[in-house]
């Protein structure tokens, strides 16, 4: 990453070009350059891209809730003194971003969701991770995308090091069981935000039926499908979702 981190208060972000606030919620693995391509795309078409990174394994357990990072991005978002702003969350991080703007509707004028939890996830797959067994975590690592070349040793070695941490790795499960629990099925026919659907058309996380439902549930929302693509579609191919978001976010004039 070469974007400086900046650090105020108990909020860590990135944030580059002037504009249309677009705030980015990265997932419970995935780190701030997962969004590099969209980092480096938007800027230059009149958004101030933001990315605060999200305190996953620093609130005390009770605390370690999608409901509870909801909260922390309205923090941020009033600490900005931004509105009007358009959440971008791939994985957990969609799944804050739609709780975020079930709770905080006035705030967010558009939602971008991709590889979503909240409805259906498999989660790290069947119960506890394996800890120190390196070659299953690089298989599950894997398993997240279409092409498992892109699961890079940097990020399996990420990933490696987090389920091998146990504090790291018992916030993760809490975390994920949250996300489990505060299924928004009975809350999406209610928002009435614009929301964008990109998905994978190979995502085994939240398979193709999730973006489905979330498409029939959400009343204005829009699905676009990546061909040969896994759960984070920015990732494997950020050109094709750049373009996807770009002229959705034209055509919908925002």
């Amino acid at each position: 990453m070469e974007e400086k981190i900046i650090t105020e208060g108990k909020y860590r972000y990135i944030e580059i070009g002037e504009g249309t606030p677009l705030i980015i919620l990265h997932g419970l693995m995935g780190g701030l350059s997962n969004f590099q391509g969209v980092m480096e795309h938007f800027p230059a078409k009149g958004y101030k891209v933001l990315v605060p990174e999200l305190p996953i394994y620093d609130k005390p357990l009770l605390k370690t809730t999608v409901k509870s990072f909801a909260k922390f991005v309205q923090g941020f978002i009033t600490h900005k003194g931004l509105k009007d702003v358009i959440l971008l969350g791939n994985s957990l991080g969609g799944h804050i971003g739609l709780l975020h703007t079930k709770l905080y509707p006035e705030t967010v004028k558009a939602l971008v969701i991709t590889g979503s939890s909240g409805l259906y996830e498999s989660a790290m797959g069947d119960g506890y991770p394996r800890r120190g067994d390196y070659e299953f975590i690089k298989k599950k690592a894997q398993d997240v995308f279409y092409d498992p070349e892109v699961a890079t040793k940097e990020i399996v070695d990420e990933v490696f090091a987090t389920v091998n941490d146990r504090i790291k790795l018992v916030k993760t499960l809490a975390i994920a069981k949250s996300a489990i629990r505060h299924n928004m099925a009975k809350d999406l026919p209610n928002m009435h935000t614009p929301t964008c659907i990109i998905w994978g058309e190979d995502d085994t996380v939240t398979p193709p039926d999730v973006a489905n439902d979330f498409n029939k549930l959400l009343p204005d929302s829009d699905l676009y499908w990546i061909k040969k693509c896994g759960h984070a579609p920015m990732m494997e191919h950020p050109d094709e979702f750049n373009t996807i978001l770009e002229n959705w976010l034209q055509k919908r004039s925002l």
